[in-house]
């Protein structure tokens, strides 16, 4: 268990310095009037900072050697 989460936060943590940021849309406002429905979207962007990343590969690779050294 202890290798699969070391593994994932290598993973998370090289997509992290390798993209830099990600977005994703969500709905802000939705109003009825009558038959007609309208929403508003945004669009939002999350940027990474660089030592998110490379601490997320740090403890991936941590957890990895203290996970098998307990064999």
């Amino acid at each position: 268990m202890i290798r699969l989460i070391g593994i994932a936060l290598i993973v998370a943590g090289t997509l992290g310095l390798v993209y830099g940021s990600f977005s994703y849309t969500k709905e802000t406002h939705q109003t009825k009037v009558g038959p007609l429905e309208f929403s508003l979207k945004e669009k939002e962007t999350v940027n990474v900072p660089v030592w998110a990343g490379a601490g997320g590969i740090a403890v991936g690779v941590l957890l990895l050697l203290v996970g098998g050294r307990k064999r």
